[in-house]
């Protein structure tokens, strides 16, 4: 069935789409059979580990290749195994990978990676953006098996232990075993855009994984790996990544210039196009995904960027999916008019839509109502971008968690509230769009990489005197100011004026606004009044909030029947994907906590709807 799904796409987003894919598709993999295969490879794939099993090796191997299996989309190019005994207690232990081999089809870069003496044996899942840096430093002291970048996490942490990974800048999550003290230790990356659970067994077994399903129903206590943190065999979570900014009681005052934000911005989007695979660019028709958009297209034309080491046709390609008129495809249309991209547009029904909710859960393994609704799109729209042969998408996220981009920012206060919200915003991305945007697109076999979390770029936004970002205090009065005026040049334009300064657009509500009106239609269908009236006894642990909640949770259910699953999914109140704490900044909050930006009355375009419409519904009660 799903083999067909897109053919009933209305526009030339269905069959006339896909019939021209096939030749760009045919055309780029062509390129790729024909080449020389080097040992430059890069991974983005799927890791699970197990430490402390009573098993025999055999039987560990046995159980361990059954669990990898079930996140076997994460790499569906070749899988890896190591089986070993702990010399000190006797126990066995395990490592598994799953691979996505973006070029090098040869066992160079095959996982899991060994240390040149044998004593430290690892996996690692990501991107290390630095890892020719590493390789020059230490080019003396190891040999190295190939070009893999996954290869520099196992020689900072031979050289220097758990401190190295302070050295990796990059996103990663990462399992090692080290021989020479018969310990285990895991680390993920600063932010945490790659994925990693821990679990516990009805044995004591230490599980590691880089989906939820593949240790769920093994584990006695499931949690995620936090981000900037390392796990060793005591089971305690400790920072190895701890900026100053961390402290909710700092309060920057250094005052920057926008041009340093673009000279900044810059050099992340250069780092974040590493590799030698085809590479894509999400333009939503926002600021945030244009703006990195533009910067890849500048660095394609000035030659710092070189397609043909990319193996790409002479253009990049750029995709935008929506309800069709949606505001998103819209915009995102004149984007990629203006900076010269090979342009995708992928339009969808709410129908379409919501016979892939059962499938979008399952890979996002969430059940947040925030989540699910922006999944779904980039689901249905990173199947199509599979298809031309495409493993790498550069993205906006983090941008309106750094500037203060969303909507009820726009209610902030005072600069220190302001610079709490966005801390906290950014520590819990890993919770939302980072786990939407590497499930999603993983679902598929497909890398999207963010550049406005690059640690370097992080570190500085975040340092920035938050009155540069508050939206009170800017002639325009428009969220991320800053950020829109590093981008203005009117003598050589990045992009088009008017979608530089267009206001902020959550994804779910970007691609048509008819999208979230369907799911709450759909969901007050499939939700009966008594199932809500019984939700407390159904859902003891987080009860839904709303009956589009309890459907998602339903599924959720389904796939991962226990508490401990549920209690790795966030939980909690939200207007406009603020966090509860921000609630308390207008009283307006506490009465509508809907997601969508269309809840912050009197700042979004469409807010005036929903104000009459709540108006009239007061006084029908009256």
């Amino acid at each position: 069935m799903y083999f067909f799904f897109f053919f009933f796409f209305k526009q030339k987003t269905a069959y006339e789409m896909l019939r021209s894919l096939v030749g760009s598709e045919m055309c780029i993999r062509d390129r790729y059979q024909r080449r020389v295969h080097g040992d430059n490879i890069k991974q983005m794939c799927g890791i699970l580990a197990i430490f402390g099993s009573r098993l025999s090796e055999k039987e560990l191997r046995r159980l361990i290749t059954k669990l990898s299996r079930r996140q076997r989309q994460r790499g569906p190019d070749r899988s890896g195994l190591f089986v070993g005994t702990n010399q000190k207690d006797g126990t066995t232990f395990a490592l598994a990978f799953e691979r996505l081999a973006i070029v090098d089809t040869s066992d160079a870069g095959r996982q899991p990676l060994q240390s040149d003496d044998g004593n430290v044996i690892y996996l690692a899942n990501g991107e290390i953006y630095n890892h020719q840096e590493i390789r020059q430093r230490y080019a003396n002291k190891h040999q190295f098996q190939g070009g893999s970048d996954s290869e520099a996490v196992g020689i900072v942490y031979d050289e220097q232990g758990v401190e190295g990974f302070n050295n990796l800048i990059g996103m990663f999550g990462t399992v090692i075993f080290d021989r020479r003290t018969n310990t285990f230790v895991a680390a993920r990356d600063h932010v945490g855009i790659i994925p990693l659970y821990t679990g516990v067994g009805v044995n004591g077994e230490k599980f590691f994984s880089s989906e939820l399903k593949g240790i769920w129903d093994q584990c006695v206590k499931i949690d995620t790996l936090q981000p900037g943190h390392y796990i060793q065999d005591d089971w305690v979570q400790r920072p190895w990544y701890q900026p100053l900014w961390h402290n909710l009681e700092y309060v920057p005052t250094r005052q920057v210039e926008p041009l340093e934000i673009r000279e900044r911005l810059t050099r992340a989007v250069k780092s974040h196009l590493i590799g030698d695979v085809p590479f894509g660019v999400i333009i939503s028709g926002g600021v945030d995904s244009s703006v990195i958009a533009a910067i890849a297209m500048r660095l394609v034309r000035s030659g710092e960027v070189n397609l043909k080491t990319h193996h790409m046709e002479p253009e990049v390609h750029s995709f935008c999916i929506g309800l069709e008129n949606s505001p998103d495809l819209l915009a995102a249309r004149k984007v990629a008019d203006f900076i010269g991209t090979k342009h995708h547009e992928i339009v969808f029904t709410p129908d379409e839509g919501i016979d892939s909710i059962d499938e979008v859960v399952y890979y996002t393994e969430t059940f947040n109502q925030t989540t699910i609704r922006a999944s779904t799109p980039l689901f249905l729209m990173t199947r199509i971008i599979k298809s031309l042969g495409i493993k790498i998408l550069l993205s906006g996220e983090g941008a309106d968690e750094i500037f203060g981009g969303y909507l009820y920012f726009h209610k902030a206060p005072n600069e220190e509230e302001f610079q709490k919200e966005t801390v906290r915003k950014v520590r819990d991305l890993h919770k939302y769009d980072l786990l939407r945007g590497n499930k999603a697109t993983q679902a598929w076999g497909v890398e999207l990489r963010p550049p406005f979390l690059d640690r370097e770029f992080l570190d500085f936004s975040m340092d920035i005197d938050p009155r540069q970002k508050m939206t009170q205090n800017n002639p325009r009065k428009i969220e991320k100011y800053i950020l829109r005026e590093a981008f203005y040049d009117p003598e050589n334009p990045y992009i088009p004026e008017e979608i530089l300064w267009r206001q902020k657009e959550q994804f779910s509500d970007g691609v048509g606004y008819g999208w979230v009106d369907s799911l709450k239609e759909l969901t007050n269908d499939k939700v009966t009044d008594e199932m809500w009236e019984n939700r407390e006894t159904t859902y003891p642990v987080s009860t839904p909030f709303s009956k589009e909640m309890y459907y998602y949770r339903s599924i959720f259910e389904s796939h991962f029947g226990n508490e401990q699953c549920v209690r790795t999914v966030p939980y909690n109140r939200s207007v406009a994907c603020s966090t509860e704490y921000a609630l308390a900044w207008d009283e307006s909050f506490q009465k509508n906590t809907d997601e969508s930006g269309r809840a912050v009355l009197g700042i979004h375009v469409q807010s005036s709807e929903i104000k009459d419409a709540q108006t009239v519904t007061q006084k029908a009660k009256e």
